[in-house]
């Protein structure tokens, strides 16, 4: 499943975006186009298209970028984006951390995907710690986002701890919850 993701800033700073993607339904040849697209941050607008043919799928997706260009949206490079670091205590491996990582995974990637606030691009066990390294453009509104996704999931926001470091110097990190801050690392 291919996914095209744009974003646009405004004259006000702040930033909208724009994805579809086209999925196959299982074991057939048709499947569903989708467009999402909404203020970074905010719950987003869906619209699908049901019963459309791989071929139709990448018409609609190639009509799509068009468009995205046209109205100003476009690719935010990795370069202008930030890791956000989420971070549960939790021993390397066994079944709790596995549990509560995949638990993690599930919660987040929903939540910060359906608000344009990034994916989760990789998951680590530094020591005593579960590690969600989430590539997000907006490290202001992604923090609130996390906290409100643990609080309605019941997973342990009191535990939870959140870093945040420009793309490009993912060591610097910065805890940002819970407050006061303390020094912060993956390992």
């Amino acid at each position: 499943m291919a996914i095209i993701r744009t974003f646009r800033r405004n004259d006000d700073g702040s930033l909208d975006f724009r994805e579809a993607w086209f999925e196959a339904y299982e074991n057939e040849e048709a499947g569903q186009f989708v467009i999402n697209h909404g203020a970074v941050g905010h719950m987003s607008t869906t619209k699908d298209v049901k019963n459309v043919d791989e071929e139709t799928g990448a018409s609609l997706l190639a009509a799509f970028e068009a468009q995205c260009a046209e109205d100003g949206y476009a690719e935010l490079p990795a370069e202008e984006q930030f890791w956000a670091i989420a971070q549960w205590p939790a021993k390397t491996g066994g079944a709790y951390a596995e549990r509560l990582r995949d638990t993690a995974v599930q919660v987040l990637t929903g939540h910060l995907a359906w608000r344009g606030l990034g994916t989760i691009e990789e998951t680590t066990f530094g020591t005593g710690t579960l590690n969600l390294h989430i590539l997000t453009p907006d490290p202001k509104k992604v923090v609130p986002a996390l906290k409100a996704a643990v609080r309605e999931h019941d997973l342990d926001l009191s535990k939870l701890r959140i870093g945040i470091a420009p793309f490009g110097e993912p060591t610097a990190l910065k805890q940002k919850h819970p407050s006061p801050p303390k020094p912060f690392s993956v390992d």
